[in-house]
């Protein structure tokens, strides 16, 4: 009897074609719209993740934050503080520096290219593992020897000299602030940033590496310093150890040695990703709600319209139980054609997106069974009321209907 109900709620689909598909228009809307949303969220923190695993998790920056808001000379670090944290904090860090960045003028000849300039400690690929094209990359001694080198991005080679290996060119430098200088190029990186950081960084200037030491003197005032913990040791303990020993370093309290890491920042922004992600997909999940109303109101005409078949199967042999399982597959069927229907449109808007920016796509099989086992929920819930109302129709009163 039950695949008798379902050729007869199939039936009644198919020869209604434009009205299901209208009905399960809701459906489809409200299905693509969760399962595009939420895996839209969750690629994005995939892409946060997977940066932050490259710049590394463990990097943090420590900085004193006076609690009179007065900031002293003692509240800053020099040259010999970050050798004497290096020395104290032994394999715990990979790298230790003040990580100076700021903007800058390259020039070589009359042509002329905004960067960006950050220097380099020792150990720089602990901070900076760039895929060197031409050249080399920065080594310990030339921090030590304060030597005027930079590693430069091809894309910035190439507009200033025409060539992409312009190792053993001189370029012309100016940060902010100060006079312009010689600078020997004696490498060439490509350019690897991820999709994201790519579109978030756009055209605007790229990034040139020079050492540490030819920027930073013994007389300058650093606000803070950066460090690589070690990301096969407790770092949660290394930055404990960290605040502890800044506070005896510099005669304050731990609650005044602040740090930010990137972990932390990692764990935030993907916090925050997933819950507006959840958000916004349970304000898209409305849809379904109104899908699932969509279908009641087509099942009711529909028990309207077929008043006359319910009380001919009645008058020969179908039970109330027969007849609201029929409409029951019925709305169930209509839900289930809009889910499939649905999850195909919402996986596809992603895929082609993902194409479209040239990024991997998370669509999590868990996301996508949920939203169809709510949309047959869904269309169950509000088919039960019409199919009700069918099942309880008095036979002769269905029969005299017009």
């Amino acid at each position: 009897m039950i695949f008798e109900n379902i050729k007869l709620a199939l039936f009644s689909i198919k020869v209604n074609k434009m009205r299901s598909f209208l009905t399960m228009l809701g459906m489809i809307i409200g299905i693509g719209s969760v399962i595009a949303i939420v895996s839209l969220g969750d690629t994005m923190r995939s892409m946060f993740a997977q940066e932050y695993e490259n710049i590394g998790t463990g990097l943090a920056g420590v900085y004193i934050m006076p609690e009179d808001g007065y900031f002293t000379e003692n509240d800053y670090f020099k040259i010999e503080d970050r050798e004497k944290f290096r020395e104290a904090m032994g394999d715990d860090v990979t790298y230790v520096g003040f990580r100076y960045m700021d903007s800058a003028e390259a020039r070589a000849g009359r042509k002329m290219e905004n960067i960006y300039i950050e220097t380099l400690a020792e150990n720089p690929t602990a901070m900076e593992d760039l895929t060197i094209k031409h050249g080399r990359m920065l080594s310990d001694q030339d921090h030590y020897n304060k030597r005027k080198y930079v590693v430069m991005e091809q894309g910035t080679a190439m507009e200033l000299f025409g060539v992409e290996n312009a190792v053993g060119k001189t370029v012309n430098i100016k940060i902010s602030g100060s006079e312009a200088e010689e600078y020997l190029i004696i490498g060439i990186y490509e350019n690897t940033d991820s999709p994201l950081m790519k579109m978030m960084a756009g055209s605007g200037p790229k990034y040139a590496y020079v050492p540490e030491g030819a920027l930073i003197t013994e007389d300058s005032w650093n606000w803070s310093l950066y460090f690589m913990m070690d990301s096969d040791k407790d770092m949660a303990k290394i930055q404990n150890r960290v605040i502890a020993y800044i506070a005896r370093m510099k005669n304050c309290s731990t609650d005044e040695v602040r740090i930010n890491s990137a972990m932390e920042e990692m764990a935030s922004i993907d916090s925050m990703l997933g819950g507006l992600s959840m958000v916004v997909g349970a304000i898209a999940a409305i849809s379904l709600l109104v899908g699932g109303i969509g279908i009641m109101n087509i099942m009711l005409v529909s028990v309207t319209e077929r008043t006359r078949e319910i009380g001919i199967r009645k008058a020969l042999g179908a039970q109330t139980r027969d007849i609201m399982i029929q409409f029951l597959i019925e709305a169930a069927a209509i839900s289930a054609a809009g889910g499939a229907i649905g999850t195909a449109l919402g996986i596809s808007i992603v895929a082609l997106g993902g194409m479209a920016f040239g990024i991997g796509v998370v669509v999590k099989p868990t996301v996508v069974a949920m939203a169809v086992s709510f949309s047959a929920v869904v269309g169950l819930g509000f088919g039960l009321y019409p199919a009700r109302k069918a099942a309880k129709k008095d036979p002769v009163e269905a029969l005299r209907y017009e």
